[in-house]
């Protein structure tokens, strides 16, 4: 059984006719047509369908579109524009992060919730934030200075 359901995604409004328990992640990428986030493991377990729920990073891919109705989504496409990019995406372009790019949309919207927290993480902070995604190409130390280079951007 569908249900119509309004998403508040990236600052926009858009009516949803979907089941309510059906994933976050599909009706992003379904119905809306976003490319990001993607879908990874499907189990929580990876980070590549982060997105932000109210300022908080969650996994889409097992959170129910029920449960994000009338809150508040933030997809990569909305941390920044292409004239206005938000500091995270000026530092992985400016530390050439970038590989095959799948995961990026997670560590992004991870490490973008926790700057927004906490201005001048330490290293130590800033990898328990990003403990548990899945970067298959091995950037992670491009990672880690991109982050860094993005919270002095900002700090």
């Amino acid at each position: 059984m569908t249900k119509e359901l309004t998403l508040d995604v990236n600052g926009k409004q858009h009516k949803v006719d979907v089941d309510p328990d059906m994933p976050l992640l599909y009706a992003l990428r379904d119905d809306l047509g976003l490319n990001n986030p993607h879908f990874g493991c499907g189990l929580a377990q990876c980070g590549a369908c982060t997105v932000h729920i109210d300022g908080q990073p969650i996994r889409s891919c097992v959170t129910a579109v029920s449960d994000a109705a009338g809150r508040k989504i933030v997809t990569l496409a909305g941390l920044g524009t292409p004239e206005k990019p938000h500091p995270l995406q000026t530092a992985y372009i400016e530390e050439q992060v970038p590989q095959c790019g799948y995961c990026i949309n997670g560590w992004i919207m991870t490490a973008a919730a926790l700057l927004a927290e906490k201005k001048k993480p330490s290293e130590a902070e800033i990898k328990q934030a990003l403990e548990g995604l899945k970067c298959r190409c091995g950037t992670h130390m491009g990672i880690m200075r991109a982050v860094k280079r993005a919270a002095a951007m900002m700090g």
